[in-house]
């Protein structure tokens, strides 16, 4: 059985698990509100927070996605463009890649396997793109899907089947998918059929967890091993 794509998620696989401080959402509703009472910042942040946290409660639950402008809007703030800007600011530090990135991905194409990403996220696509941007790597990419463009979050079979259709393979025999939730991603892969391979160094914090954790088909430590893996399963 062949290899013909390795589908990745994005946080806390491609890039490192980075644990924030719980304040960003404070952070965020103060610069964007300069001239506002502390409490009426304050209010803000919290329904922010609150917001997000049913985001990811209903993707948990119910596997719909949701998006920053909902969030936003959920706390009585509008998410034009100095909002995403701020969202953008608050999380850089989060968003760089995994060293092992460019190089495996380069490997894998050489190979003739596509690379491609399925990310639970509330960001709009250009920001993603963007970043991949920044690191050097969106030429290696065949294509992505992110959530916050689609009704379904992982692991809702839809969702890992619009992943195939953006790599353009029809069989999911023939995928690899590579995360960091046992959920999520190693649960919703191979209930469509996928291999699985997980990378368990991410502290996903309980309202993002599951209810079933997947079996993996192997488990990893770091990325570089997807190479080898995908080499054995050709």
């Amino acid at each position: 059985m062949g290899v013909d794509a390795v589908i990745f998620d994005w946080g806390g696989t491609l890039t490192p698990w980075r644990n924030a401080d719980g304040q960003s959402w404070s952070r965020i509703a103060a610069q964007l509100m300069p001239s506002a009472e502390p409490a009426v910042v304050a209010a803000a942040a919290a329904a922010l927070a609150a917001a997000e946290e049913e985001v990811w409660r209903r993707a948990r639950v119910e596997h719909r996605s949701g998006t920053l402008d909902e969030i936003f809007a959920a706390a009585g703030l509008v998410a034009d463009d100095a909002a995403h800007a701020a969202v953008d600011a608050e999380w850089e530090w989060a968003t760089y890649l995994d060293p092992d990135v460019p190089e495996l991905f380069a490997r894998l194409r050489e190979r003739d396997i596509r690379v491609g990403i399925l990310s639970n996220t509330c960001w709009r696509r250009a920001r993603h793109e963007q970043i991949f941007i920044r690191d050097g790597i969106d030429h290696l990419i065949d294509g992505a899907v992110y959530t916050s463009d689609i009704a379904w979050t992982k692991p809702h079979p839809e969702a890992f089947r619009a992943a195939m259709a953006a790599v353009a393979v029809d069989d999911p025999a023939q995928c690899v998918f590579v995360g960091d939730r046992l959920f999520d991603d190693i649960h919703g892969a191979r209930q469509v059929g996928m291999r699985a391979v997980f990378l368990p160094h991410s502290d996903i914090p309980f309202v993002q967890r599951g209810h079933i954790e997947g079996e993996p088909d192997a488990t990893i430590q770091s990325l570089a091993e997807v190479l080898s893996l995908v080499d054995g399963w050709r």
